[in-house]
């Protein structure tokens, strides 16, 4: 099933990355010489998204993308934008794409994180949807579970099978060490189980919540991350990204 529709959340504030965010919408910070979310409307892209939907808090970010000469590889790209007025965690970010996104399956990228180029982790999950929401997995340590969403998930051939997951659980009560590490293909109906689920862990609306009560419903499908996702999300991790894409 084709997947030509990608949503990339990116209104975070970026006070982490202070006082660069000040003047510079954090997905505009250069890893080399590209701001970072341009990696990622490229993985975007590269796995068969046609329209890339951004959730932004800055209209500057679009600018980059629609403004000037055309980027070379995304000249036919359609880039479309929703402002989210309140920051209420990441399912209501993905919920604001709703009226743009409609009833068509999607890519969702975290707009922070991303892998090297190249990267075909994206581009198979997506050949992989089969109207079952596909996840990105990682295995974390114990002592880094209660940070991430988690999944319940039993292991089928090279992948796994989701029938469930819990937001930044204690490390006793986690049903597993894999976590949820920002790409996800999910079908339309991810919006009525957001809508569903109301408020959750830090009360904001998180999107694990409807991925929990969406895989009960449909089942799910997870794909093991092997490589390693580059966080531009704090100094640390933008340095660390632009030595290892470099």
């Amino acid at each position: 099933m084709s997947v030509e529709v990608a949503v990339i959340p990116a209104a975070g504030k970026g006070t982490r990355m202070r006082p660069a965010t000040r003047s510079v919408p954090k997905p505009l910070i250069p890893v080399l010489e590209k701001p970072a979310i341009q990696y990622v409307v490229e993985e975007a892209v590269a796995a068969g998204a046609q329209e890339v939907v951004f959730v932004l808090s800055d209209e500057r970010i679009l600018h980059h993308f629609t403004e000037g000469p055309p980027i070379e590889g995304l000249e036919d790209v359609v880039f479309r934008y929703v402002l989210q007025e309140e920051a209420l965690g990441l399912g209501h970010a993905v919920l604001c794409a709703r009226d743009i996104v409609g009833d068509r399956p999607f890519t969702c990228l975290l707009s922070d994180r991303f892998p090297l180029p190249g990267s075909t982790l994206l581009s198979e999950m997506a050949e992989a949807f089969d109207g079952r929401m596909v996840l990105a997995l990682e295995e974390v340590e114990p002592e880094l579970i209660s940070l991430y969403g988690v999944v319940d998930a039993t292991a089928d051939g090279p992948h796994w099978q989701v029938s469930g997951a819990v937001e930044k659980p204690r490390p006793e009560d986690a049903p597993s060490n894999l976590a949820l590490v920002g790409r996800y293909v999910f079908p339309s109906s991810v919006f009525d189980h957001i809508t569903a689920s109301g408020p959750g862990a830090l009360g904001e609306i998180q999107v694990t919540d409807a991925i929990n009560s969406l895989a009960r419903a449909e089942g799910a499908v997870g794909f093991t991350c092997t490589e390693e996702l580059l966080d531009t999300g704090l100094p640390h991790g933008l340095a660390e990204a632009t030595v290892a894409v470099a």
